[in-house]
């Protein structure tokens, strides 16, 4: 704990000060007359956020961090703001990696660097966001037909579903700063989940224990609507969330189709886990022992037997062999980038670009749109007899942008379940949702743009607006449907004509789109902003223009950037430039969070956390084996070397660029001690699991760390490992999912669930792993 004063004066009988004085006196920047210990200097090593102090820590010389913080801030004040923080994927992979993002936006924030092109915070971490945003939701989340769409977090999916919670060795309880209220007293980070789920924090599917077609049904014979029947049967006790007992065979996800996605061999943290519970193989190399009983879950459920295999069926569609194919009971064949009509683009680049196929796709193989809708006919025609028409209800999340942001006020955490307030759907709940769905029209709905664009409008970042003059445009563009659930609205039979929907449903390739959404913003913040988008007002996009050449997107309220005049995209230069306030509980930049669950873990302002210790909270990893060298190292995976993003090195020329096959980084130094020379052939194994590969030993790994590129199939080169007996694993086989507890807030400000913005992340980098040299003769 810190104690050192900051100036105040009493209102209303209550001491109050800024958030720049505590952050000022968090930091250690002493000024006259304040009480407290503070630091000596820059050198000092005893007290927080020194130079000196950092250095022993991270072994950045303190000298180096004083010149580079003179340098970046000098920058900024003389380029007014040009200083930028160029940050990668690595960020969110630490346990603590909202804090190190927190550090890096007020870093900019105090240089006045956000908001500024050629400065502020820049991310490359992958395809996060199309630029053809609302006309690629409109699509991809069937709202023009029926909202609101079912959008589940990906982390905590995977973390229930694969049963990786029942292998923790420490509790929520011990993340809390020693100046918490006890809030997470005997809570199990499960625990966590389950409320979030039901406080309406984040979506969580399957919602019920009981399906929500029987609740709307069962309403229905009640005569009372389906909303106050799941609130009377959750205060009864004869309803549950699922995510309160996710081992029930009721709560099991049954089905899975992965398309183009390489979940079980690239990107599923806790692979092992996901093949022992999720898939039921044989070959998982998982170890760790479960939770000792006093650290289990207080309300989820914990069955003594865990289940292994509860999916039945997992589908994939790719044109490659992947990892996720090899698990799959049923691969069905893709078309490649030359085999389609297809748009490309990403919130990083500026431009959209389309995919023409060259020739058709051979032999089975079938186009994304196509392999879709031929699904959907077959689904649509069993639908037709055994579902037919029926009222569905879903259990939405408190979302950003929209009123639910003010639901549960001052961050302020009451549980319904636990008597502290009523339950209240879209208060202190999930709102919940009735729609009817047409289970027998699903592939004639998929063919045609439905008709809720026209009549509700479209939604994005608080703008809103009808897109009628559009839709007009592609019943002449695309043609119209005849007969069936989309008689007379624009064809979406073919891929190109659901492009062409896209680009004209989007104000990033619509002018026109543009213009309304900023009259729309203009009227919510009382500033001008349309001006913004009307030189380009006639400007429209179409598919056969991307075809052409890639086209520079536009001006739009679906960002936050100003692209015009020649300036490329920079985020917050519309907030910046315009005084259109952030999307946060003020309108301002934020560096205090007052939530509860973020004062619970001291994380009010930007912190250090050290990364999690493994070695406390498991045990020590290593066999102890006599005679066998070991040496223990943290464990790191980052983006691949030799190949990008998807690439999975299964072609010649990618497997020739590196050794061929599968290999973990490490120092001379670490090398040296357990008798490991470059390209020895090693394993690295914890309690997740054990990988088979090479080593590259190197001098540009620092000692006390190794790394392994992702994206390493178990299928290239991989032999079988000395310590199972089974194919050595992938990159994701030494880590599993840990979940931060701040991670799930919702309900509040600007900490609402959105989707692709706001929700837990999937941490590894914090793993540590063991590396001993195997025998030289491999086997496969």
């Amino acid at each position: 704990m810190l104690r050192r004063g900051v100036p105040a004066i009493r209102v209303a009988g209550c001491l109050v000060t800024t958030v720049f004085d505590l952050m000022l006196a968090q930091y250690g920047v002493e000024r006259e007359g304040l009480p407290g210990d503070w630091p000596a200097g820059y050198d000092d090593p005893e007290q927080p956020y020194t130079p000196a102090w950092q250095e022993e820590i991270t072994s950045v010389d303190a000298r180096l961090a004083i010149r580079i913080a003179r340098e970046f801030a000098r920058n900024a004040e003389q380029t007014n703001g040009r200083s930028m923080i160029c940050m990668g994927a690595g960020t969110n992979h630490w346990y603590h990696s909202d804090q190190t993002y927190r550090t890096f936006l007020s870093l900019l924030v105090l240089c006045g660097c956000e908001g500024v092109n050629g400065g502020g915070w820049a991310h490359y971490v992958g395809q996060e966001k199309v630029r053809p945003f609302t006309g690629w939701q409109s699509l991809a989340f069937a709202l023009d037909w029926t909202r609101p769409p079912r959008q589940q977090a990906a982390t905590p999916f995977w973390y229930m579903a694969s049963d990786q919670w029942r292998y923790e060795g420490f509790s929520a309880e011990e993340l809390a700063s020693p100046l918490g209220r006890g809030l997470f007293t005997g809570r199990q980070f499960a625990d966590c989940n389950a409320l979030a789920a039901r406080l309406g924090w984040m979506p969580s599917f399957p919602s019920f224990d009981r399906n929500p077609l029987d609740l709307t049904d069962e309403a229905k014979r009640a005569g009372v609507p389906a909303a106050e029947h799941v609130v009377r049967e959750l205060r009864e006790g004869r309803l549950h969330f699922a995510a309160e007992d996710p081992d029930a065979p009721e709560n099991f996800p049954r089905v899975l189709t992965v398309w183009r996605a390489n979940v079980l061999g690239s990107s599923g943290k806790g692979h092992e886990y996901i093949l022992k519970h999720l898939l039921g193989t044989t070959e998982s190399a998982q170890s760790a022992d479960e939770t000792p009983p006093e650290l289990r879950p207080a309300e989820v459920v914990w069955r003594d037997e865990a289940p292994e295999g509860k999916l039945d069926l997992l589908t994939t569609i790719d044109f490659r062999m992947t990892g996720n194919c090899l698990f799959s009971d049923v691969v069905l064949p893709a078309a490649t980038w030359y085999e389609k009509y297809d748009l490309s683009s990403t919130d990083m680049h500026p431009f959209v670009h389309a995919f023409s196929q060259a020739i058709p796709p051979p032999w089975e193989a079938k186009t994304d749109w196509g392999a879709f809708q031929r699904i959907g006919a077959s689904f649509s025609r069993l639908a037709a007899k055994h579902l037919g028409v029926r009222r569905d209800l879903i259990a939405a999340p408190l979302l950003h942008d929209t009123p639910d942001e003010i639901a549960q006020p001052y961050g302020e955490v009451r549980d319904w379940k636990a008597g502290e307030c009523e339950p209240v759907p879209g208060r202190t709940m999930p709102k919940l949702i009735e729609v009817e769905r047409d289970y027998g029209a699903v592939a004639e709905k998929m063919a045609a743009l439905g008709p809720l664009l026209e009549e509700q409008g479209n939604a994005v970042k608080g703008a809103s607006w009808k897109p009628v003059e559009e839709v007009d445009y592609l019943r002449r563009k695309n043609g119209v449907v005849r007969g069936g659930a989309g008689d007379g609205q624009p064809s979406l039979e073919l891929a190109e004509q659901a492009c062409e929907a896209i680009l004209a449903l989007s104000g990033t390739t619509n002018g026109r789109i543009a213009v309304e959404g900023f009259r729309s913003l203009e009227k919510r913040v009382g500033l001008p902003l349309a001006d913004l988008a009307e030189p380009r007002a006639g400007d429209r996009i179409t598919f056969q223009d991307t075809q052409t050449q890639p086209r520079t997107v536009l001006t739009s309220p679906e960002w936050s950037g100003i692209e015009a005049h020649g300036r490329r995209y920079a985020p917050f230069t519309i907030n910046v430039e315009r005084l259109k306030p952030w999307h946060t509980l003020s309108g301002r930049q934020h560096f205090y969070l007052d939530h509860a669950w973020i004062q619970e873990l001291g994380d009010g302002l930007p912190t250090f956390h050290p990364p999690l210790h493994y070695r406390r909270h498991f045990g020590e990893q290593g066999l102890r084996e006599e005679g066998r060298l070991e040496v223990t190292l943290r464990y790191l995976t980052p983006h691949s070397k030799w190949s990008i993003h998807s690439e999975y090195q299964d072609n010649l020329h990618m497997l020739t660029l590196f050794r061929g096959g599968p290999v973990i980084w490490m120092s001379r130094e670490d090398a040296e001690r357990i008798g490991v020379r470059d390209n020895d052939w090693i394993e690295a194994y914890n309690r997740n699991g054990v990988i088979a590969c090479r080593a590259v030993v190197t001098h540009r790994v620092p000692e006390g760390t190794c790394l392994m590129y992702h994206a390493k199939d178990r299928h290239v080169n991989v032999p079988r490992t000395e310590l199972n007996d089974k194919r050595g694993g992938t990159n994701n086989s030494l880590t599993r999912i840990v979940m931060k507890p701040s991670h799930f807030i919702g309900g509040y400000a600007q900490l609402c669930f959105g989707f692709n913005y706001y929700g837990p992340t999937g941490s590894q980098r914090d793993e540590v792993t063991v590396i001993r040299k195997r025998s030289q003769e491999v086997v496969y």
